[in-house]
């Protein structure tokens, strides 16, 4: 393959790609509404309490000692 061919082909979607960036940060910076319902609403996990953590943190390290303690005797 023409190695110069390659890299025009290389630079010709680099810009293609920089138009369309460019393209979608003028839309979320004008606050367009296309996006949907829930904009800005918080994402992925929920935040636990102390005693939460705490009670998973129980239930894993039980689980850990089974699952060790089953490993164990199957070697």
């Amino acid at each position: 393959m023409d190695i110069y061919k390659a890299i025009r082909e290389l630079h010709s979607e680099k810009a293609r790609l920089d138009r369309v960036i460019a393209a979608l940060e003028e839309l979320q910076n004008r606050g367009d509404s296309s996006t949907g319902p829930g904009v800005g609403r918080r994402r992925g996990r929920k935040s636990m309490k102390a005693e939460e953590r705490e009670q998973v943190s129980v239930r894993m390290k039980q689980y850990w000692a089974r699952r060790r303690s089953k490993r164990g005797v199957a070697h």
